[in-house]
Order: structure tokens, then sequence, then C-alpha cells
């Protein structure tokens, strides 16, 4: 039987308040990196908000085929949110319980609203406090055009307000039932086989290590990746941008100081490591009721996925390491002092390691332990060219 229209509140009620309890918990793990980012973009806060409705505002300018990509932009942006949050929003487990319930297709479309309504709202009030700033401003190229750019920058906000419904709404869907391969193979009848202890402890150190690598990146790797995590986009765009903020410190282009890019290095090194080994602890988390009774040494396995946490930063320090101290015989030529890289990296080094290792930290230990590490990383940066 159907629900009825006076039946709709009660689902609407709960996914506003999952919405809510999505969001403070958002805020919450949200907290610990609110230090690095106000060390790292504090100075620059305002200009990130005032830039908020600069796409909206600026497309009443231009020539509509550029407008309408400007316009479109502002609306993703808007939307991003949103699908950033999908899987807070709306977990995968409330999505199997709900999805064999009659709830009508009107109550889903109103509850998503809602919710991507949620979202929308305070990131009105940015979009407006950013669109106060350049009328305040009042530069020329707005005065001509102001009453259309006001309005193209609330076309933005609602049409990023219906492409976050859509997202919702998309996720709410039944999924399609998967389609069986012609030429697949019948079915058989399982039968496990499972390693003894004393076989695996027979085995050879390369065959161990082999298998070890196999449950890391089916455990670790693979899930990092899968089902929606973004942990894996997170750690890469994290890796590209440290690589390339190093590349660009030793380059040293007159327009930006380099000690910039120098910060630029140490925040993300630091940020590269804490939230890698951040996501491999709630992994581990996650799987340690069920390894348990697995038949393999599931402690040292957990060892290894901890240390591969390092990985990446071991990476960074490899590639500052190779444009510093792999041309030796040009550095005198480049301007700065192979001593300073030296003790920059010897200090990266014990930092990552700290960061890994000091595991009884409190969340303000370990805050302070990264800002702390970031200005040290960034004050030895800073006489490199001396």
């Amino acid at each position: 039987m159907i629900l009825s229209a006076n039946s709709l509140s009660p689902y609407l009620r709960f996914r506003v308040r999952m919405a809510h309890q999505a969001m403070v918990q958002f805020v919450a793990s949200f907290a610990s990196s609110l230090g690095y980012i106000m060390l790292g973009f504090g100075q620059v806060l305002v200009g990130l908000i005032a830039c908020l409705a600069l796409p909206g505002l600026f497309a009443a300018t231009r020539p509509w085929p550029q407008a309408l990509g400007l316009f479109a932009g502002q609306a993703l942006l808007a939307s991003a949110p949103v699908w950033l949050l999908r899987k807070r929003l709306l977990p995968e487990q409330v999505l199997l319980w709900c999805r064999p319930l009659p709830i009508p297709a009107r109550g889903q479309w109103i509850a998503s609203i809602a919710v991507a309504g949620i979202i929308i709202v305070p990131l009105s009030m940015a979009y407006a406090l950013s669109t106060a700033i350049w009328l305040y401003q009042w530069p020329d190229w707005l005065r001509p055009v102001a009453p259309q750019a006001v309005l193209l920058t609330a076309g933005s906000l609602l049409l990023g307000w219906i492409v976050s419904t859509l997202v919702l709404a998309r996720r709410c869907r039944m999924p399609a039932a998967a389609r069986l391969h012609a030429h697949r193979p019948p079915p058989a009848p399982y039968v496990p086989r499972v390693p003894s202890l004393q076989r695996m402890a027979a085995a050879s150190l390369p065959r161990r290590a082999w298998t070890a690598l196999h449950h890391w990146r089916q455990l670790f790797w693979l899930p990092f990746w899968r089902a929606e995590n973004v942990v894996g986009i997170q750690q890469t765009v994290l890796l590209l941008g440290a690589l390339l903020s190093i590349a660009v410190w030793l380059w040293r282009p007159p327009s930006v100081p380099p000690t910039l890019w120098a910060a630029n290095a140490a925040l993300l090194l630091m940020l590269l490591t804490d939230r890698g080994d951040k996501a491999v602890t709630e992994q581990i988390a996650l799987l340690r009721p069920v390894a348990a009774a697995w038949p393999v040494p599931i402690e040292n396995l957990f060892r290894f996925a901890r240390i591969s946490a390092l990985l990446p930063g071991l990476a960074v320090m490899a590639w500052f390491a190779l444009l510093t101290l792999g041309h030796l015989g040009r550095a005198s030529s480049a301007g700065y002092s192979t001593t300073v890289a030296t003790v920059w990296l010897c200090f990266a080094g014990v930092a990552q390691v700290a960061v890994i290792s000091l595991r009884r930290l409190s969340v303000n230990g370990r805050v302070g332990l990264v800002i702390s590490s970031i200005i040290i990383l960034i004050a030895i940066g800073s006489e490199l060219w001396n």
C-alpha cells in the first residue's frame, strides 16, 4: 500500500534530521583541519569569499557564449558541496533501508529539494556577502550591468539548487539490475581453500611479502578508490599539489615570493601524511572486527598499512631531494644552499614519522604537531635562498 500524503512528513523530517546530523558530523571532522586552513589561507580568506560571486557578476559583461560558460560554471560550483557530501547526506545504509519502502516519488523529490536547500541557503549567504563586497567596491565594469549581474548570480544559485536536487534524486533511484553475460560460465560449487598457519609460516619471505602486498591492495588501496570513496582522489590532489609547489618553489618565478611556495609545499606535505594516516586508521577500525577471525597475521598487515601512509610524503621528499641535492654541481649557480635543503629534508622526515607514530595524541595535540611542523618547515625553507 502506497503511503498517503499525510505520511510524507515523517520521511521528510527523517531526511532533514539526517542532513542536520551529517552537517554536524562534517563540521566536527572539519574542525581538526580548520587550523591548517587558517594557517595556509587565513590571510586570503576574505578575498576567496569575495571571489565567490565574481563569475556570475562578470558574466553580465561578456558575450553570451562566454557568459553562458561562466553561468554554468557558477551553477556547478554552487552544487559542488552537495555532490561532495552526498554520502553523508544519504548514506548507503539508509538507501538500502529506504528503497524497499513504499515511499512515493513525490515525497522523495520534496525531501531531496529540502536537503539540497539546507546546503544552498548557507552558501547563498556567502554569495550575498560576496555580491555586497563587489557592490560596495563598485568597479567601473560593474556599474552599467549591475542589475543583470545580480540576476545572473541569483539564477546560478537557483540552477545550483536544481542540480543539487538532481544529484540527491539520482542517488535515491533504484539501481538497474545487472545483466548477465551471454557467455558466462554456469555456476559451480564453491570449495574454499583455507591456508593453514603452518603453511603460511613455512612460506618463503618473498611469497609472504607478495601476499601481504596483495592483502594491502585489496583491503586498503582499492577501497579508497571504490564505492564513491574520495580518499584516493584527495591524496592524489594533495600529492600533485605538493610536487608542483616544490617545482615552482625551486623554479623561483619573480612574480611570487619563494616563501609562499615554500609554505604551500610544507602545508600540502604535512596534510598529505596526516590525511592519509587518518584514512588508514579509519579503515583499520572498520576492518578490525571482521578480520579478527581471518587466518592471516592481521596486525602485521595493519602495521604495514600504517607505514604505507608515509609513501606519498616520501615521494614528495624524494622529489625535493632530486631537484636540490641531485644537482650538487648546479647548487651554487642556482643560488640555494644544499645545507638548508638537507636540514629541510631531515626535519620533514622526522615530522612525517612523528605524525604516523605518535598515535596517542589528542586531536588538539595532533593539530599542534602538524601546525608546528609546518611553521618550522616554512622557517627552514625561507633560508634556502639566503
